[in-house]
């Protein structure tokens, strides 16, 4: 496989994690069933402050994926308008692309965070992506890279800038067992 398979196959099995319900395109349902299980996970209401961060943040998050993915305009991202538009984008600078996932990182920390110091621990951000449907193991192994300076604690442009390493790197395998 040359780089820019192997490339493309990293963009297109990113696209599974939006792909909420499993349909083969993302919508903006997926995103907000995304942001539906992580303040059901919480215990947090729409009307809060930080769930209303949160769905605004999954609106814009939408609104951005459309905007640089959905080619034929039908509201629907396919699998193949992702990889071409993450890779298009991605090329021409991935933290970029990332800044359209800051509204959406900044309501998932809000409700994450329980002490509400406006940063939410390597925990709170583990259960959240268990929430999103990653795997325990690539949880946990997420919430504690995004720990850069190892505080115990995850701010917002750790987890920004995490976003746009995450697009560029093989997920980690799971431990065989």
């Amino acid at each position: 496989m040359d780089a820019e398979q192997l490339y493309q196959r990293r963009i297109a099995s990113r696209f599974d994690a939006f792909d909420q319900d499993g349909n083969g395109h993302i919508s903006r349902e997926d995103f907000s069933t995304a942001a539906s299980r992580v303040l059901e996970e919480f215990g947090k209401r729409y009307r809060s402050d930080a769930g209303q961060a949160l769905a605004n943040g999954a609106e814009a998050f939408w609104q951005g994926v459309a905007g640089i993915a959905d080619v034929d305009g039908d509201q629907r991202v396919s699998r193949q308008e992702f990889v071409h538009g993450a890779l298009k984008r991605l090329r021409d600078n991935p933290e970029r692309f990332a800044e359209i996932a800051r509204p959406f990182v900044h309501g998932l920390l809000l409700v994450a965070d329980q002490d509400d110091d406006r940063r939410a621990t390597t925990g709170e951000v583990e259960r959240a992506l268990r929430a999103l449907g990653v795997d325990s193991h690539a949880a946990a192994l997420a919430a504690e890279s995004l720990d850069v300076d190892r505080s115990g604690l995850v701010d917002e442009e750790e987890a920004v800038a995490a976003f746009a390493r995450y697009f560029v790197t093989e997920e980690p395998s799971a431990p065989d067992h």
